[in-house]
This record gives structure tokens, C-alpha cells and sequence, in this order.
């Protein structure tokens, strides 16, 4: 069985490229001092990044990665993640494809979205975002006033629904204020109420109406 650091000079020697960077791309990915051990020992996430650290020997402008922590437990996400984002900020250019909304908010800049094949949306992740109107989430104390929650926010003007035995309603952040108000008003008391932004898989959702 071959070392972390063998598999990369074969790797370079078949590719054409130069041995002298594989310790570097070791230590660029994190396996900096796990080189000399075997592939086999590695955990998933130690394996995808020495995957990654492969990609990049022939030092390519862009790097095209698809569902790069798939199959990975947090820590191994966590550590592509990080690896992923350090490349970028060091001035890669790097594309990912993955069904994995939550990851790509974290470390995305741009996004383009497709639903069927067909395009989206396409554009900055923070303006996609920004755009949504945000929800508060208000759950009450007595899980039977569910019901009558969403009944006083569509009163007030407002789409609300029910999920996770909360109430979603869309509004902006000094609704929260009023919908408190109201609910006491009818007797009902929060346990919970809070403004939230939606999140990538959210928005996802509502624009394709799933």
C-alpha cells in the first residue's frame, strides 16, 4: 500500500508534472505530517483532501469538484470546508456541484441554481440571500394555540404556516413586536418568537415552489 506522499509522486510522474510540490500540497491540505502514513489509514476526510491536493498539482487556475464531501461525517465536512474556502481566499477559482444547499451558503460566493436542467438563478449567494424576506418563527406555550397563531398572523396581514411545531411568518423583524402583542392580546402566551433569515435551502424551495 502506498503513502499519502507516494500516492501524489506517481500521481505527478504519470501527469507529467513536477515532484517538487507534493510536500507543499501536503501541507496546503493539511496532511502536512500524515504523509509518510498509508493511504488506508486515512479517515474519508483525510482521503478527499489528498484528492483535492492531487487536483491542484498541476497548479490549474480552475478547480471543478463534484460533491466533494459526499459521504463524509461532520469532521470530514468541516475540513473540506475549511480547505475549500482557504483556496478560494488564496485566489483559486474553484466550482462545485453539489445537492448539498447548507454547505455551498458557507462557502460560496456565487451560485448558479438549476431546477430541471434549467437555470434558475444565477448570481452573488450574500445578494440571493439579502433578498429574501425574512420570517419570524413564534411557537407557544400550549402547542393548541398552533392554529389559532397562524389564524391572528393572517389577520395581521401576514402568509404564515405552520412547521416543526412552530409558526413561520413572513415579515420583517419589528413584526415580531406586534405579533407578540396580538397573541397576548388572545391569550395565548409565547414560549418562543424570534426573526430569521432563510437559508439557502429555503429560498431554494420557495422559488421553485417544492
Amino acid at each position: 500500500a502506498l503513502t499519502g506522499t507516494q500516492n501524489l509522486v506517481v500521481l505527478a510522474k504519470l501527469g507529467g508534472f513536477s515532484t517538487d510540490s507534493v510536500q507543499g500540497l501536503l501541507d496546503k491540505v493539511g496532511l502536512g505530517d500524515r504523509g509518510d502514513s498509508k493511504y488506508k489509514t486515512y479517515s474519508l476526510g483525510m482521503k478527499q483532501r489528498l484528492g483535492i491536493a492531487a487536483a491542484l498539482l498541476p497548479n490549474p487556475k480552475l478547480l471543478i469538484l463534484d460533491e466533494p464531501t459526499n459521504g463524509l461525517d461532520p469532521a470530514g465536512i468541516q475540513e473540506v470546508r475549511a480547505l475549500l474556502r482557504q483556496l478560494a481566499d488564496e485566489g483559486s477559482t474553484i466550482f462545485v456541484s453539489s445537492h448539498l444547499l447548507s454547505e455551498l451558503e458557507m462557502i460560496c460566493d456565487q451560485l448558479v441554481m438549476l431546477r430541471e436542467g434549467k437555470v434558475i438563478f444565477t448570481g452573488k449567494t450574500s445578494e440571493l440571500l439579502a433578498a429574501q424576506q425574512p420570517v419570524v418563527v413564534a411557537k407557544p406555550e400550549d402547542m393548541k394555540d398552533l392554529n389559532k397563531l397562524v389564524e391572528i398572523a393572517k389577520s395581521l396581514g401576514h402568509q404564515a404556516t405552520l412547521l416543526d411545531d412552530a409558526v413561520h411568518v413572513k415579515g420583517e423583524q419589528n413584526f415580531a413586536a406586534q405579533l407578540n402583542k396580538a397573541a397576548f392580546a388572545a391569550g395565548i402566551t409565547l414560549a418562543s418568537l424570534a426573526p430569521i433569515q432563510a437559508s439557502l435551502e429555503e429560498t431554494f424551495f420557495e422559488m421553485t415552489g417544492e
